[in-house]
């Protein structure tokens, strides 16, 4: 499912490559975007591989679209499949989202219904995807901002067939769930409550934007700002309940300094090791 280690990682940008090699050994592990390696060679690739011999290594896939109504792309598996070949990362994961649809692709992570119809469309291409790659993945809950009436299950229910079905692990973001749950005025502590959690390979931890509206506030998964306190309190409680798991803090937008990272990396690592300790009591 993963081996990464059950410390914190934060997501590689190029900006931070010589920051990182002046400062090693501050980090359990490096995430990186499947589609930001998926050329030949390069700088990208250079800095990548000079890392890989220092670091454990999460690969997050953003454009698969795996809960596309048609079928994956095959030129997209097998460049994920090269991937990951070279690289032999400890874990990788992609979203619970559709992005394209025939021949055009949309810059987003869209939303699905939870339906059995879509339940059997995932399930196919999480097949296919293990297969091609010739390694269980992790899957991400969504971000939202809308719902489908046409839904018959619940999100967590939803993504607890899929582990059953596939045997996939999942990635747990806590930030998505703070901004699903504050968008549709439900309880971010019954959703964690109901979540597979036993299937729970990587969590992933972001910063949000807010916009007010009449209706109340509007969060946006912008992963460009600091964790948030509600998010980082449903974080240590999860981590209390569960025990360590890798941990990986996202930045994408506006990216700050890399001792930005790092203090929010520390702040992650000391709710770990109060985790663990609570649990060695």
């Amino acid at each position: 499912m993963s081996q990464l280690p059950d410390t914190v990682g934060i997501g590689f940008k190029r900006s931070h490559f010589d920051a990182l090699q002046a400062t090693p050994n501050r980090l359990g592990f490096l995430e990186v975007h499947a589609e930001n390696y998926m050329g030949d060679g390069g700088p990208p690739h250079a800095q990548l591989m000079k890392l890989r011999a220092d670091y454990a290594l999460s690969i997050h896939g953003v454009g698969l679209s795996i809960g596309g109504a048609g079928p994956l792309a095959r030129d997209h598996l097998t460049r994920l499949k090269n991937l990951c070949d070279r690289y032999q990362p400890e874990s990788f994961s992609e979203h619970l989202a559709w992005s394209s649809h025939s021949d055009a692709f949309l810059n987003d992570l869209l939303p699905l219904p939870y339906d059995d119809e879509t339940l059997a469309t995932v399930c196919e291409h999480i097949d296919q995807l293990q297969s091609a790659i010739g390694r269980p993945m992790l899957l991400e809950n969504p971000s939202t901002y809308v719902t489908f009436e046409t839904s018959t299950l619940a999100e967590t229910d939803f993504l607890r067939a899929i582990v059953d079905r596939t045997g996939c692990g999942l990635l747990l973001d806590v930030n998505n769930v703070f901004v699903s749950c504050t968008n549709h005025r439900a309880d971010p502590r019954a959703y964690l409550a109901a979540f597979p959690t036993q299937a729970v390979g990587e969590i992933h931890l972001g910063g949000h934007d807010e916009e007010e509206l009449p209706s109340g506030p509007l969060l946006i998964d912008s992963h460009g700002a600091p964790v948030a306190d509600p998010v980082w309190t449903l974080y240590a409680e999860t981590m209390h309940r569960l025990g360590p798991r890798p941990t990986l803090i996202e930045w994408d937008t506006d990216v700050p300094a890399l001792s930005v990272l790092l203090d929010e990396a520390n702040r992650a690592a000391d709710i770990l090791d109060g985790a663990r300790h609570a649990i060695a009591s």
